[in-house]
């Protein structure tokens, strides 16, 4: 905490959430698992709800441990609409080690769900792809949007709920896409 204080990139509180920060964050997980507890649309539906459920996690998984690498180990920060070189903890800034240790992070979560039977070993793909593809989103989002004229209220709490949102519709999406193909 010390030394992203020192270089400026430390969250309000100390990084410490309130609890409507985790309820946003797992907005879409709980739908999804309240969505597959009660069977609704029956078994093939329960499974679109589990992977969207898996999805969200490694969505926020992806999100969470890319920003915190990227901004501790991150050598070299980009914004993802210009590729500018930016300052370490920029809205919407990248970098490679953040990057990869997220993606990491999301093939580790899907591949616990897999192991506990909630998603199938091709589901774990699509969880993987989905939480990328929802934190580049994130990261445009941040860098176009955050903090600017006319978009005040889109403040980081807002911008992860509309990420992992992201990431598990897609997921549901994408399985969607594949077994209509596959017919």
């Amino acid at each position: 905490m010390a030394q992203k204080e020192a270089q400026g990139v430390a969250e309000k509180r100390k990084g410490r959430r309130e609890p409507g920060s985790l309820i946003r964050s797992s907005a879409a997980a709980c739908v999804c698992a309240f969505l597959a507890v009660y069977g609704v649309g029956g078994e093939a539906f329960t499974r679109l709800w589990r992977l969207g459920f898996v999805a969200s996690f490694c969505t926020k998984l992806s999100d969470t441990v890319s920003s915190e690498i990227g901004k501790a180990y991150g050598k070299t920060t980009y914004l993802v609409t210009d590729f500018r070189i930016v300052l370490r903890g920029t809205e919407g800034a990248v970098s490679l080690e953040g990057t990869v240790a997220g993606f990491l992070a999301s093939v580790l979560l899907a591949c616990i769900g897999c192991l506990l039977g909630e998603i199938s070993v091709p589901e774990v793909l699509i969880c993987v792809i989905a939480s990328q593809i929802a934190n580049l989103g994130e990261s445009i989002i941040g860098s176009s949007f955050q903090g600017k004229e006319g978009f005040r209220w889109l403040n980081n709490d807002a911008v992860n709920v509309i990420n992992i949102s992201i990431g598990c519709i897609l997921a549901v999406l994408m399985q969607q896409i594949l077994q209509n193909w596959q017919m």
